[in-house]
């Protein structure tokens, strides 16, 4: 009997420690509050817009512009770029696409979505989505896996007839990501995220501690990207994959005790051998 009050109370403490395993797998918070997101989109890499995930950007432009914004994105999480692009009333057909690239501009590919689309002659809108791989905490250095930092966002039209060139439109876009947890662990982590300029901050800082650089801080403006995650980047070592293997131990050594204690007996004869 107290073999199994013990191990209910080891299954119940099993099935608290799901629920936020569960809810890492939902996806992530996102800010309802729009009123200070981005109005304006860059023409490249190095003047990308930044926005946060859960923001929903906005860009006035015209075919044939390439758009470019940045977001952050940590280790675990799987992001998702949506856009909409608000064509004129009178256009030919036009094809559309996002691409994402990470932080060393290596073309990141789409797990799913419609990536690229063409939108009708006369159409209103067209809409885009990419879902991307999962980041992950560390990766060898000739994988192309998606690591953390900043990521870019590039929307532009191919195949744009010359007619079409120069029209005015409107472009929405929308960054969330879903937290995959410790399915997408990995032993290991980057010494820094992959964002623009932090192995110049780094430098600056190491030669602040040591008293031998420039102290005027000038070098700091080649930090390119200042965003990050609302809780700041992950360290890589932490997951609830780490929750899950101390439960499997606790129950594994709790399955022993109770197998030992059913199969040793009572430790006595089960018969008095006669008095001689």
């Amino acid at each position: 009997m107290r073999i199994t009050r013990v191990l209910s109370l080891s299954l119940l403490a099993l099935g608290l420690a799901a629920g936020p395993a569960a809810a890492d797998s939902s996806p992530s918070a996102s800010p309802s509050d729009d009123s200070g997101a981005p109005t304006s989109a860059g023409t490249s890499f190095r003047t990308a817009t930044e926005i946060e995930q859960g923001q929903t950007a906005t860009a006035s432009g015209s075919a044939g512009d390439y758009l470019y914004w940045s977001f952050p994105a940590d280790a675990g999480q799987r992001p998702t770029v949506e856009a909409t692009v608000k064509l004129p009333d009178a256009h030919a057909g036009q094809s559309w696409q996002i691409d994402v690239y990470d932080g060393l501009r290596r073309r990141q590919a789409c797990q799913y979505g419609a990536q690229t689309r063409t939108a009708a002659q006369d159409a209103a809108s067209v809409e885009l989505a990419c879902t991307l791989r999962t980041v992950r905490a560390w990766s060898e250095a000739w994988a192309n896996d998606p690591l953390p930092g900043t990521y870019y966002l590039r929307l532009t039209v191919v195949g744009l007839k010359t007619a079409d060139l120069g029209l005015p439109v409107n472009a929405e876009v929308r960054v969330e990501s879903k937290d995959i947890g410790g399915s997408a662990a990995v032993d290991g982590s980057l010494s820094e995220p992959l964002v623009p300029g932090i192995a110049v901050k780094s430098r600056t800082e190491s030669a602040e501690s040591d008293d031998s650089g420039d102290s005027d801080g000038s070098t700091k403006s080649a930090v390119l990207s200042s965003i990050e995650p609302d809780d700041g980047w992950s360290s890589g070592w932490w997951s609830d994959r780490w929750v899950w293997t101390g439960l499997g131990g606790v129950l594994a050594a709790l399955a022993g005790i109770g197998g030992y204690r059913l199969t040793r007996g009572s430790g006595r004869p089960s018969r008095v051998p006669p008095a001689v």
